[in-house]
């Protein structure tokens, strides 16, 4: 008579070792919402997930690398047409000191106002900033890093828009000659803030569709990325219920065995 079946109680074991190791990773997928909480998941699958994960940090840095020329450009706007609408007020001075009708009172207070509004312009020029970097009174370029890997950067470019640089640094109205004169020079500096806006607007719609574009890619990663990481619920939770049955049973078939072998052992008493 055999009072012991180890290799059938060996087998029971092993199987119910296996089954609750099985639950311990459906448990980890579950509470951590990762299909690969380990290498021994799926190397190849994690290995393509983590170079998909750098991908897509990098794209959101780009993100912000580009609303950030964005701003940029958005500030150098904003400073040009400011310009712009002095030189507008310049240019009605001189068309006010044109003629021989103003007196020369006139033209002093013209003057004033002249000045004034040259010192606007080179204000702007020196104290319009982003990131306490000057936008206005230095022509440099500016590299925006657009995407996830190197090289792809997109220039674009300061500008100077100093009196000095304008051509008008030096403006008169005290007589009729030089007033016309400024006419002249003002509108080549309108010229040049008009070009300016021109570029500005360019780089500004090249930026945005770069953002666009970056985004629309960070996304379909994201998807991609998350169909090898996540883990599919209903799916997991399916097979969760089913190895809680097959847990139970092989507890039982293990109990029913130590019943059977202690039943035996009663005999003998």
């Amino acid at each position: 008579m055999k009072l012991q079946n180890q290799a059938w109680i060996a087998f029971s074991t092993n199987r119910y070792q296996k089954n609750d190791s099985a639950i311990t990773k459906t448990l980890e997928k579950l509470s951590g919402g990762d299909k690969l909480t380990r290498a021994a998941d799926n190397a190849s699958g994690l290995s393509i997930s983590e170079s998909m994960r750098g991908q897509i940090r990098g794209l959101a840095r780009a993100q912000q690398n580009i609303q950030d020329g964005i701003s940029v450009l958005e500030s150098t706007d904003a400073g040009l047409k400011h310009v712009s609408g002095v030189l507008q007020r310049i240019r009605e001075l001189a068309l006010q000191t044109s003629t021989e009708t103003v007196t020369d009172n006139d033209r002093t207070a013209a003057q004033k106002e002249l000045d004034q509004l040259l010192q606007s312009i080179d204000d702007t020029a020196e104290k319009m900033e982003f990131n306490t970097q000057n936008i206005l009174g230095d022509v440099r370029p500016l590299y925006i890093h657009v995407g996830a890997n190197t090289g792809q950067t997109l220039r674009i470019d300061t500008v100077d828009v100093s009196t000095a640089t304008l051509g008008i640094e030096i403006a008169k109205l005290s007589t009729r000659k030089e007033a016309e004169e400024l006419i002249t020079k003002v509108d080549k500096a309108q010229s040049i803030i008009s070009k300016h806006l021109a570029n500005t607007g360019s780089d500004y719609e090249a930026l945005t569709h770069h953002k666009e574009n970056v985004s629309n890619i960070e996304v379909s990663l994201q998807k991609t990325e998350s169909l090898i990481r996540d883990p599919d619920m209903a799916l997991e939770m399916m097979e969760f219920v089913k190895q809680g049955i097959r847990q139970k049973g092989d507890e039982l078939l293990i109990q029913q065995t130590n019943k059977n072998v202690s039943d035996v052992l009663q005999l003998f008493k």
